[in-house]
Protein backbone atom coordinates (compact mmCIF):
# COMPACT_ATOMS: atom_id res chain seq x y z
CA UNK A 1 0.00 0.00 0.00
CA UNK A 2 1.33 3.43 -0.93
CA UNK A 3 0.91 6.23 1.57
CA UNK A 4 1.19 10.02 1.08
CA UNK A 5 3.77 11.83 3.19
CA UNK A 6 1.52 14.45 4.65
CA UNK A 7 0.80 15.25 8.29
CA UNK A 8 -1.93 15.52 9.28
CA UNK A 9 -3.51 13.23 6.69
CA UNK A 10 -5.40 15.00 3.93
CA UNK A 11 -7.55 14.00 0.99
CA UNK A 12 -5.15 12.38 -1.48
CA UNK A 13 -6.95 14.02 -4.40
CA UNK A 14 -6.05 17.44 -2.99
CA UNK A 15 -2.24 17.57 -2.52
CA UNK A 16 -2.27 21.23 -1.49
CA UNK A 17 0.97 22.26 0.10
CA UNK A 18 2.95 19.42 -1.47
CA UNK A 19 6.53 20.38 -2.31
CA UNK A 20 6.74 17.25 -4.45
CA UNK A 21 4.39 14.40 -5.31
CA UNK A 22 4.27 11.27 -7.40
CA UNK A 23 1.54 9.02 -8.73
CA UNK A 24 2.09 5.46 -9.88
CA UNK A 25 5.85 5.92 -9.53
CA UNK A 26 7.52 2.83 -10.98
CA UNK A 27 11.16 2.01 -11.75
CA UNK A 28 12.39 -1.24 -13.27
CA UNK A 29 15.96 -2.14 -14.13
CA UNK A 30 16.64 -4.66 -16.88
CA UNK A 31 14.02 -6.54 -18.85
CA UNK A 32 12.43 -9.94 -19.15
CA UNK A 33 13.17 -12.55 -16.51
CA UNK A 34 16.15 -10.59 -15.21
CA UNK A 35 14.15 -7.39 -14.62
CA UNK A 36 14.29 -5.91 -11.11
CA UNK A 37 11.34 -3.81 -9.93
CA UNK A 38 12.90 -1.18 -7.66
CA UNK A 39 9.69 0.85 -7.16
CA UNK A 40 6.18 -0.53 -7.62
CA UNK A 41 3.42 2.04 -8.39
CA UNK A 42 4.17 4.37 -5.46
CA UNK A 43 1.92 7.31 -4.62
CA UNK A 44 3.56 9.86 -2.34
CA UNK A 45 3.13 13.51 -1.30
CA UNK A 46 6.03 15.38 0.32
CA UNK A 47 4.51 18.06 2.57
CA UNK A 48 5.93 21.54 2.17
CA UNK A 49 7.78 22.93 5.17
CA UNK A 50 8.26 19.52 6.77
CA UNK A 51 11.16 17.16 7.45
CA UNK A 52 10.44 13.71 5.98
CA UNK A 53 12.70 10.70 6.56
CA UNK A 54 12.64 7.64 4.29
CA UNK A 55 13.67 4.27 5.72
CA UNK A 56 13.59 0.60 4.83
CA UNK A 57 15.73 -2.51 4.36
CA UNK A 58 18.58 -2.52 1.88
CA UNK A 59 17.14 -2.73 -1.61
CA UNK A 60 13.71 -1.46 -0.56
CA UNK A 61 13.79 1.39 -3.08
CA UNK A 62 14.35 4.37 -0.79
CA UNK A 63 17.28 5.91 -2.71
CA UNK A 64 15.58 5.11 -6.02
CA UNK A 65 12.49 7.02 -4.89
CA UNK A 66 14.59 10.00 -3.88
CA UNK A 67 16.44 10.02 -7.22
CA UNK A 68 13.18 9.89 -9.18
CA UNK A 69 11.56 12.66 -7.12
CA UNK A 70 14.67 14.79 -7.66
CA UNK A 71 14.80 14.17 -11.40
CA UNK A 72 18.17 12.41 -11.12
CA UNK A 73 16.81 9.28 -12.81
CA UNK A 74 14.03 8.57 -15.29
CA UNK A 75 10.81 6.77 -14.37
CA UNK A 76 9.65 3.55 -16.01
CA UNK A 77 6.03 4.61 -15.41
CA UNK A 78 4.12 7.20 -13.42
CA UNK A 79 4.35 10.95 -12.94
CA UNK A 80 6.37 13.27 -10.68
CA UNK A 81 5.67 16.91 -9.85
CA UNK A 82 7.89 19.48 -8.16
CA UNK A 83 5.33 21.93 -6.86
CA UNK A 84 2.99 22.46 -9.81
CA UNK A 85 5.61 21.47 -12.39
CA UNK A 86 5.47 17.95 -13.81
CA UNK A 87 9.09 16.89 -14.29
CA UNK A 88 8.51 13.53 -15.96
CA UNK A 89 9.10 14.00 -19.65
CA UNK A 90 11.25 17.11 -19.30
CA UNK A 91 14.32 17.24 -21.53
CA UNK A 92 17.78 16.88 -19.98
CA UNK A 93 18.51 20.59 -20.25
CA UNK A 94 15.20 21.51 -18.60
CA UNK A 95 15.81 18.99 -15.81
CA UNK A 96 19.31 20.34 -15.21
CA UNK A 97 17.98 23.88 -14.86
CA UNK A 98 15.16 22.75 -12.58
CA UNK A 99 17.54 20.87 -10.27
CA UNK A 100 19.92 23.82 -10.19
CA UNK A 101 17.26 26.42 -9.45
CA UNK A 102 14.75 24.58 -7.27
CA UNK A 103 16.43 21.61 -5.54
CA UNK A 104 19.29 21.31 -3.06
CA UNK A 105 21.29 18.14 -2.53
CA UNK A 106 23.29 16.66 0.34
CA UNK A 107 25.08 13.33 0.02
CA UNK A 108 27.07 11.01 2.25
CA UNK A 109 30.20 12.18 0.43
CA UNK A 110 30.50 15.92 0.91
CA UNK A 111 31.51 16.62 -2.74
CA UNK A 112 33.45 19.75 -1.84
CA UNK A 113 36.06 21.16 -4.23
CA UNK A 114 39.39 20.88 -2.36
CA UNK A 115 40.94 24.01 -3.92
CA UNK A 116 38.00 26.25 -2.98
CA UNK A 117 37.40 27.65 0.47
CA UNK A 118 34.15 27.09 2.37
CA UNK A 119 32.42 30.23 1.08
CA UNK A 120 33.42 29.48 -2.51
CA UNK A 121 32.09 25.93 -2.16
CA UNK A 122 28.81 27.26 -0.77
CA UNK A 123 28.22 29.65 -3.67
CA UNK A 124 29.71 27.42 -6.40
CA UNK A 125 26.39 26.21 -7.95
CA UNK A 126 25.15 29.79 -8.24
CA UNK A 127 28.50 30.95 -9.61
CA UNK A 128 28.34 28.27 -12.31
CA UNK A 129 24.79 29.35 -13.17
CA UNK A 130 25.85 33.00 -13.34
CA UNK A 131 23.52 33.92 -10.49
CA UNK A 132 24.13 36.28 -7.62
CA UNK A 133 23.22 34.93 -4.19
CA UNK A 134 20.70 36.74 -2.04
CA UNK A 135 23.21 38.26 0.36
CA UNK A 136 20.84 38.54 3.34
CA UNK A 137 19.70 34.92 2.93
CA UNK A 138 23.28 33.69 2.50
CA UNK A 139 24.38 35.47 5.66
CA UNK A 140 21.40 33.99 7.52
CA UNK A 141 22.29 30.45 6.38
CA UNK A 142 25.96 30.90 7.32
CA UNK A 143 25.08 32.10 10.80
CA UNK A 144 22.42 29.43 11.33
CA UNK A 145 24.96 26.73 10.46
CA UNK A 146 27.72 28.30 12.59
CA UNK A 147 30.18 28.72 9.72
CA UNK A 148 31.06 32.40 10.14
CA UNK A 149 34.62 31.71 11.33
CA UNK A 150 35.28 28.93 8.78
CA UNK A 151 34.48 30.65 5.51
CA UNK A 152 38.11 31.10 4.41
CA UNK A 153 39.16 27.55 5.31
CA UNK A 154 39.79 24.90 2.66
CA UNK A 155 37.97 21.57 3.06
CA UNK A 156 41.16 19.87 4.27
CA UNK A 157 41.26 22.37 7.14
CA UNK A 158 37.74 21.45 8.28
CA UNK A 159 36.48 18.54 10.35
CA UNK A 160 34.03 16.07 8.83
CA UNK A 161 31.14 17.74 10.59
CA UNK A 162 32.23 21.17 9.39
CA UNK A 163 32.54 19.89 5.82
CA UNK A 164 29.01 18.50 5.95
CA UNK A 165 27.80 21.83 7.33
CA UNK A 166 29.37 23.51 4.29
CA UNK A 167 27.56 20.99 2.08
CA UNK A 168 24.34 21.80 3.93
CA UNK A 169 24.89 25.53 3.43
CA UNK A 170 25.53 24.91 -0.28
CA UNK A 171 22.22 23.05 -0.52
CA UNK A 172 20.43 25.92 1.25
CA UNK A 173 22.19 28.86 -0.37
CA UNK A 174 19.90 29.20 -3.38
CA UNK A 175 16.81 28.85 -1.15
CA UNK A 176 15.51 25.79 -3.00
CA UNK A 177 11.96 24.48 -2.80
CA UNK A 178 13.17 21.08 -1.66
CA UNK A 179 16.36 19.59 -0.16
CA UNK A 180 17.21 15.93 -0.65
CA UNK A 181 19.70 14.42 1.80
CA UNK A 182 20.98 10.89 1.10
CA UNK A 183 22.56 9.41 4.27
CA UNK A 184 24.02 12.83 5.20
CA UNK A 185 25.49 11.54 8.48
CA UNK A 186 26.88 8.30 7.08
CA UNK A 187 30.53 9.43 7.12
CA UNK A 188 30.35 11.31 10.42
CA UNK A 189 30.96 10.38 14.04
CA UNK A 190 27.96 10.50 16.36
CA UNK A 191 28.62 14.03 17.64
CA UNK A 192 29.12 15.54 14.18
CA UNK A 193 26.12 13.61 12.91
CA UNK A 194 23.89 15.06 15.62
CA UNK A 195 25.10 18.55 14.72
CA UNK A 196 24.20 18.10 11.06
CA UNK A 197 20.79 16.65 11.93
CA UNK A 198 20.20 19.64 14.18
CA UNK A 199 21.05 21.97 11.30
CA UNK A 200 18.63 20.16 8.98
CA UNK A 201 15.97 20.46 11.68
CA UNK A 202 16.74 24.19 11.93
CA UNK A 203 16.51 24.49 8.14
CA UNK A 204 12.88 23.39 8.43
CA UNK A 205 11.97 25.22 11.65
CA UNK A 206 13.91 28.46 11.22
CA UNK A 207 14.50 28.73 7.46
CA UNK A 208 11.14 27.25 6.37
CA UNK A 209 12.75 24.69 4.06
CA UNK A 210 11.44 21.26 3.05
CA UNK A 211 13.79 18.33 3.64
CA UNK A 212 13.63 14.70 2.50
CA UNK A 213 16.30 12.47 4.06
CA UNK A 214 17.11 8.86 3.26
CA UNK A 215 18.64 7.16 6.29
CA UNK A 216 19.13 3.77 7.94
CA UNK A 217 19.62 5.29 11.42
CA UNK A 218 16.57 5.36 13.77
CA UNK A 219 18.16 8.17 15.76
CA UNK A 220 18.53 10.29 12.62
CA UNK A 221 14.97 9.53 11.52
CA UNK A 222 13.68 10.71 14.90
CA UNK A 223 14.65 14.28 13.95
CA UNK A 224 12.01 14.22 11.21
CA UNK A 225 8.33 15.16 11.37
CA UNK A 226 7.35 12.00 9.50
CA UNK A 227 9.02 8.70 8.60
CA UNK A 228 8.03 6.74 5.50
CA UNK A 229 8.88 3.03 5.49
CA UNK A 230 9.57 1.23 2.23
CA UNK A 231 9.72 -2.50 1.57
CA UNK A 232 9.97 -4.30 -1.75
CA UNK A 233 9.54 -1.08 -3.69
CA UNK A 234 6.37 0.08 -1.95
CA UNK A 235 5.50 2.44 0.91
CA UNK A 236 4.12 0.14 3.58
CA UNK A 237 3.85 2.38 6.62
CA UNK A 238 4.37 5.89 7.96
CA UNK A 239 5.10 7.27 11.42
CA UNK A 240 4.41 10.87 12.44
CA UNK A 241 6.34 12.32 15.40
CA UNK A 242 8.85 9.46 15.45
CA UNK A 243 11.07 8.44 18.36
CA UNK A 244 14.24 6.34 18.00
CA UNK A 245 12.64 3.49 19.95
CA UNK A 246 9.46 3.43 17.86
CA UNK A 247 11.41 3.56 14.58
CA UNK A 248 13.72 0.75 15.70
CA UNK A 249 10.75 -1.40 16.71
CA UNK A 250 9.15 -0.85 13.30
CA UNK A 251 12.38 -1.82 11.53
CA UNK A 252 12.59 -5.01 13.59
CA UNK A 253 9.24 -6.03 12.13
CA UNK A 254 10.80 -5.88 8.67
CA UNK A 255 13.52 -8.28 9.83
CA UNK A 256 10.94 -10.74 11.20
CA UNK A 257 8.80 -10.60 8.08
CA UNK A 258 11.68 -11.15 5.68
CA UNK A 259 13.09 -13.97 7.81
CA UNK A 260 9.88 -15.99 7.52
CA UNK A 261 9.73 -18.51 4.66
CA UNK A 262 6.70 -18.15 2.37
CA UNK A 263 3.79 -20.52 2.84
CA UNK A 264 3.05 -23.02 0.09
CA UNK A 265 1.45 -21.19 -2.78
CA UNK A 266 2.07 -17.79 -1.14
CA UNK A 267 4.17 -15.02 -2.56
CA UNK A 268 7.43 -14.38 -0.70
CA UNK A 269 6.81 -10.63 -0.55
CA UNK A 270 4.91 -9.44 2.50
CA UNK A 271 3.35 -5.97 2.57
CA UNK A 272 1.93 -4.27 5.66
CA UNK A 273 0.12 -1.04 6.15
Amino acid sequence: MSTPASAPATDRSEPAGAAARARGLTKAYGSGETAVLALDSVDVDIARGCFTAVMGPSGSGKSTMMHLLAGLDTVSAGQVWLGDTEITGLKDRELTQLRRDRIGFMFQSFNLIPTLNALENITLPMDIAGQRPDRDWLEHVIDTLGLRDRLKHLPAQLSGGQQQRVACARALASRPELIFADEPTGNLDSRAGLEVLGFLRDAVDKLEQTVVMVTHDPGAAAHADLVLFLADGRIVDEMPRPTPEAVLERLKRFDVIHAQPPRDGADSTTDES
